[in-house]
């Protein structure tokens, strides 16, 4: 069902025929670069935060790891992750296929500049066996995102 959702989002922009749907899981990072056949840092992930008590994502690179201390330089406070219930209820998708297009109303997105090295990056659209292929400039419009911030180390 999440992946209609996702479909639905990009139907308005004339782009559904471009979210790919795998016969197979894509719900890691790992599962999702073999579904695609491309190098696991371009799997754009997208992690679930509670802040305060607003529900937050970050988009980074596949293979970038949130750095604590960065991120509570940014945000002011330990990074703490939304349960799988948490995520479902607050942002709308499930775990393994959470995306940072057609959430939730309230829900900030943010990229990281683990993604800026890419031309294009695969986020997930909606379950844990969907995506679709989107250039940076792409994934700022349909994202929404609040800003760039830099959270994460790993991937240099």
């Amino acid at each position: 069902m999440s992946i209609e959702k996702g479909r639905a989002f990009f139907r308005r922009f004339g782009m559904e025929n471009q979210v790919l749907e795998f016969e197979v899981s894509s719900a890691t990072v790992e599962l999702a670069a073999k579904a695609l056949n491309c190098e696991p840092a371009r799997i754009a992930k997208t992690l679930s935060f509670k802040l305060d008590e607003q529900a937050i994502l970050i988009v980074t690179a596949g293979d970038a790891k949130i750095d604590n201390p960065k991120y509570k330089a940014k945000f002011g406070g330990k990074a703490k992750m939304l349960t799988p219930d948490e995520v479902l209820d607050r942002v709308g998708y499930p775990v393994g296929g959470v995306c940072p297009f057609g959430t939730k109303d309230g829900v900030a997105v943010y990229l990281d500049v683990s993604l800026r090295r890419f031309e294009t990056v695969f986020p997930a659209c909606g379950s844990d066996n969907s995506g679709i292929e989107l250039t940076i400039p792409q994934l700022e419009k349909y994202s929404g995102f609040m800003e760039w911030v830099d959270v994460c180390k790993g991937w240099i």
